[in-house]
């Protein structure tokens, strides 16, 4: 395990690769973008919307996904307040038994600004039955749902006639998933190679007979995106604040709600991220022990490369949060997906990185690497 010389990025990072001088991607981007002509930036996304409008035969001038989170709150504002655009925005939406009552106050904080919400809701029994499956398979009960994520925006785009597709970051730039870098570093379209949408369906079809409830999951093929001329953009390129704490702070003061749990219980420090639903958090924490990162590594390398935090400081705050969670909510994730809490344990170890961690003779895992120095 090594990590990056300046931020806290472990090379363990799905789709990274460190430079010769041991700097992770995301640090050569911020660096880069230092320089960047941010006005010219606008005016490219300026002609992006130019061309795509003239040939647009919808009421809506692009499509965006959304949870109603601090980063899909901020691009809708910013495509209608700053861009003048009409969009239209696809949810994909939690089974009732899963979302979160947080998650469903900030979609309709999302409606109620006056946008445009279409909710694409999987049948529930077969969204349980492809968690359970992934969770048993891989221990990774968010494959299925990461799927269905993906898929429902441009299926939805397909069906509108809407060609252009606003997302957030670009996660070979801002994060470092270098297999999700396209032609431009705002081109989207080759997110089909990333980590979850190049596992394929095999395995969904071992599952579920049916191929018919796996409709939703389905993402466009290359040849789809050709046919109906669909083009993804990040919009996250063309922002020079785009980060975690700035999209958060903004997105609160136009009525996103927080999760209320402090990082003691859920290893996110500012209760911003991923608050539609409470599987994520333990979705970070399988995480941890599979890569040795979580979601305060996330913030933390943020704040490390806007320079609002030293590297040291940012050593602490991992040591500190990384891996952290309140049993509660493993319990109610062991619950839905019909397992015992052994069992879930069970599981984590069998998938347990041992280059990263290792079982004690009393049962519990301990790392074996130091934050920010490796093994």
């Amino acid at each position: 395990m090594q990590y990056c010389s300046k931020c806290l990025q472990p090379d363990t990072r799905p789709g990274t690769s460190f430079s010769e001088d041991g700097t992770c991607p995301s640090c050569i981007y911020y660096e880069s973008i230092l320089k960047v002509d941010w006005e010219e930036r606008i005016e490219i996304l300026h002609k992006i919307i130019k061309d795509y409008k003239s040939n647009n035969e919808s009421q809506h001038d692009c499509i965006m996904g959304v949870s109603g989170g601090k980063d899909s709150t901020r691009q809708a504002i910013f495509l209608k307040e700053n861009l003048g655009l009409n969009p239209l925005l696809v949810c994909l939406s939690y089974p009732p038994d899963q979302v979160s009552e947080v998650g469903v106050n900030n979609i309709s904080n999302l409606i109620n600004l006056g946008f445009d919400v279409i909710i694409s809701a999987p049948a529930p029994v077969t969204w349980k039955n492809l968690k359970i499956g992934g969770f048993n398979k891989f221990t990774n009960s968010f494959r299925s749902t990461e799927m269905a994520l993906f898929a429902s925006v441009p299926q939805v785009a397909i069906d509108h006639q809407i060609k252009l597709i606003f997302w957030g970051e670009n996660p070979g730039l801002q994060v470092g998933d270098q297999s999700f870098l396209g032609k431009t570093g705002y081109d989207g379209n080759n997110s089909r190679y990333g980590n979850t949408l190049s596992s394929g369906f095999d395995w969904m079809k071992e599952i579920i007979k049916d191929s018919n409830k796996l409709i939703p999951y389905y993402y466009p093929s290359e040849e789809d995106f050709k046919k109906h001329e669909l083009q993804i953009i990040y919009l996250g390129w063309f922002l020079g604040d785009w980060s975690l704490l700035n999209n958060g702070l903004y997105a609160s003061t136009i009525g996103l709600s927080l999760r209320e749990d402090n990082a003691d219980k859920t290893g996110d420090l500012y209760g911003i991220s991923a608050i539609d639903e409470d599987h994520t958090p333990v979705n970070q924490l399988i995480k941890y022990y599979k890569f040795g990162f979580g979601k305060a590594t996330e913030y933390v390398n943020e704040e490390i490369r806007l320079k609002r935090i030293s590297r040291n400081k940012g050593i602490r705050i991992v040591e500190e949060y990384d891996g952290r969670l309140d049993s509660n909510y493993i319990k109610n994730y062991c619950k839905y997906l019909n397992i015992t809490e052994d069992y879930f344990w069970n599981k984590i170890k069998e998938s347990l990185n041992t280059d990263l961690f290792e079982i004690n003779s009393n049962g519990n895992i301990s790392k074996k690497f130091k934050v920010g120095y490796g093994l």
